[in-house]
């Protein structure tokens, strides 16, 4: 049903995009995809190091004087399923379908972050209605996992001074900066011990349900992190209980917040009863606290096979490990002093897991503010400390500053107006875009961030409205008719 929607070529291209795997890290086949449709549509195209492409083609008939734009997306998306959801995101389509007003997948992000916005960069190429100057398309590599394409982005390959980025999630804003980053992670080694002789019953705790969603876009929500909430049972509640720790895990990406958590205990089954009793407490607890945030919170135990339980974590490093997740920061630490209602500087604590031996806590920072970031390092730099923890900072990026003063968003915004009939808001995003990589490499582009309405990127609840796209394109291509005025 997808390809019956309008714009046409929007939605054609992103019902392709759809059906070719393309989690980030694995884009060989999207890459293909995008390299045998420049070569079908007689558009040049190259390649660089890093993976990322550039597309270029020259202007419409009596706009070759105008000023060069770039349109920008990121080819990789988000592999994130329900739990029970049968999907392999390196070999199965996502199953787009349309839900009344809006485009979902069944039971996995949908990969309208970006994958919309790239169709629209695309279909901006081959659509014989769309007015533009001479016209550049940049699609990056893995920007999910760390921006690899934008950090690795071949110098001077951009010949535009102007940049329309279209990672925004917002029909109606216009974004004008965006929060820097930085990956923080605390890891130290595990030792076990053998499992008490009294204990035998062996359990899986699960913390499920939760919307989950973007670590930048939705962490003003007040929506669940399931490691923290977890880790607050084992802490608070759990204490009345003699139990042993096998294994813990939560979340998969740093850049999403946990859904789901699970821990695997050992304990004498005589305790069972009192821990289902302390179970069902802490989850009236919860929805008490996030009922109305998170109405399908999940807590449950379930016995599992002992066969693969052979020893438990030590008991200091068992204590040390529920300490830790439970008093490491998570969420907004500050909003915005300068723009009303944005968030300026947050953290997410995105993955617990143990392999070979290791535990490792991942967070990623976000801040309009590169000292605010910075001071949010170094409490968790004294966190990892007091736990006698290594711990790893990596990917760092520098934010995208506003400028109010630009021409592409004064252009922006009159298009907006006359289309619409009313004013565009003008925004900064709390979420990390490559605008504020590519402004090291070309300090004097000029850029803005665009893009349909989505809710809920980062989760299997991922959607976008269709109506939104519609709206976004009619702006896209006006600005892109209008371009003479950028002289």
């Amino acid at each position: 049903m997808l390809s019956t929607l309008n714009p046409k070529f929007v939605w054609q291209i992103f019902n392709d995009i759809c059906k070719i795997p393309h989690p980030s890290h694995h884009e060989q086949m999207i890459t293909k995809y995008i390299v045998d449709f420049a070569a079908t549509h007689h558009i040049d195209c190259q390649l660089d190091k890093a993976g990322n492409i550039l597309l270029r083609k020259a202007a419409s008939k009596g706009m070759e004087d105008c000023p060069s734009i770039a349109l920008q997306a990121h080819m990789d998306m988000v592999p994130q399923k329900n739990e029970g959801t049968q999907h392999d995101f390196l070999v199965d389509p996502i199953q787009a379908y349309v839900d009344g007003d809006w485009v979902k997948a069944k039971g996995t992000t949908l990969g309208a972050d970006n994958g919309v916005g790239l169709a629209s960069a695309l279909a901006v190429l081959i659509d014989p209605s769309v007015e533009h100057g001479p016209l550049e398309v940049l699609v990056t590599t893995s920007e999910e996992t760390g921006m690899h394409g934008a950090f690795g982005l071949q110098p001077n390959w951009l010949k535009s001074h102007y940049l329309i980025n279209t990672d925004s999630e917002d029909e109606g804003e216009i974004f004008t900066g965006c929060a820097g980053g930085v990956d923080f992670t605390t890891s130290f080694a595990i030792t076990y011990a053998v499992m008490p002789e009294t204990h035998d019953c062996y359990i899986q705790l699960s913390l499920k349900g939760l919307k989950g969603g973007h670590s930048g876009c939705d962490i003003h929500l007040g929506r669940g992190n399931a490691i923290k909430l977890l880790a607050r049972f084992l802490a608070e509640y759990g204490q009345d209980i003699s139990y042993r720790l096998a294994d813990i895990r939560g979340g998969s990406l740093r850049n999403a917040i946990p859904r789901e958590a699970f821990a695997e205990l050992t304990l004498n089954k005589q305790d069972l009863p009192k821990l289902e009793q302390i179970v069902n407490q802490y989850k009236s607890i919860l929805q008490n606290e996030f009922g109305q945030v998170e109405p399908n919170i999940e807590l449950t135990l379930k016995e599992v096979n002992s066969d693969h339980i052979k020893r438990v974590i030590a008991v200091e490093q068992q204590s040390k490990i529920i300490n830790l997740l439970n008093v490491a920061p998570n969420g907004v630490v500050s909003m915005s002093s300068q723009i009303h209602g944005v968030v300026e500087t947050s953290l997410n604590l995105g993955i617990v897991s143990i392999s070979d031996n290791q535990l490792n806590v991942n967070f990623l920072i976000r801040s309009q503010v590169d000292s605010a970031k910075d001071a949010v390092v170094a409490t968790l730099i004294s966190l990892s400390q007091l736990v006698n923890a290594n711990y790893e900072i990596s990917g760092g990026y520098s934010g995208w500053e506003p400028n109010l003063n630009s021409s592409l968003l004064q252009l922006a915004k009159d298009k907006y107006q006359e289309i619409f009939s009313k004013q565009a808001k003008i925004m900064v995003i709390h979420a990390g875009l490559e605008c504020g990589l590519f402004k090291q490499s070309y300090p004097d582009m000029d850029m803005i961030s665009i893009g349909p309405t989505i809710v809920s990127p980062h989760s299997p609840d991922e959607k976008v409205n269709i109506q939104s796209v519609y709206r976004y394109w009619e702006l896209l291509i006006a600005i892109l008719k209008s371009a003479s005025y950028l002289k």
